[in-house]
């Protein structure tokens, strides 16, 4: 799908402790930074869909599991990130994104271009697009 980036992300192993990479800004999706925070979703709960109009969105799930579903207005991809599955997801502005919660603690992470701005993204229903979950 165009606008959607999937990179794999580097686990460093350590005896104390291990150290899970997220963003470089030489990585090539580094499109500048407005703010990261971190996002909770309880298992089986869904949260979309939403459409940024200039966020550029990258998550990383650093706990749990969580099932990612994005629309380009044609098709559906979907995409489930772990730290079994540890990738970092790039999703480009005038997409829109749900995600439902697999484990029983599920937390995100996302490092986005800009700071949050609660005009610049749309939001509807769950039931508005049609997608089975």
């Amino acid at each position: 799908m165009d606008g959607l980036i999937l990179t794999p992300l580097k686990e460093i192993h350590n005896p104390k402790g291990n150290i899970y990479h997220a963003m470089k800004g030489s990585d090539d999706e580094f499109y500048g930074f407005g703010e990261v925070y971190f996002s909770s979703i309880n298992k089986g709960e869904i949260k979309g869909w939403k459409k940024h109009t200039e966020m550029i969105l990258n998550i990383v799930v650093p706990k749990g599991a969580i099932k990612f579903v994005i629309y380009d207005g044609n098709s559906f991809e979907s995409v489930e990130l772990s730290r079994k599955n540890y990738q970092r997801l790039t999703i480009s502005n005038g997409l829109w994104l749900a995600f439902q919660g697999v484990d029983k603690e599920n937390i995100l992470l996302n490092k986005a271009n800009i700071e949050h701005n609660s005009t610049e993204a749309v939001n509807v229903d769950i039931g508005s697009l049609d997608y089975e979950w």
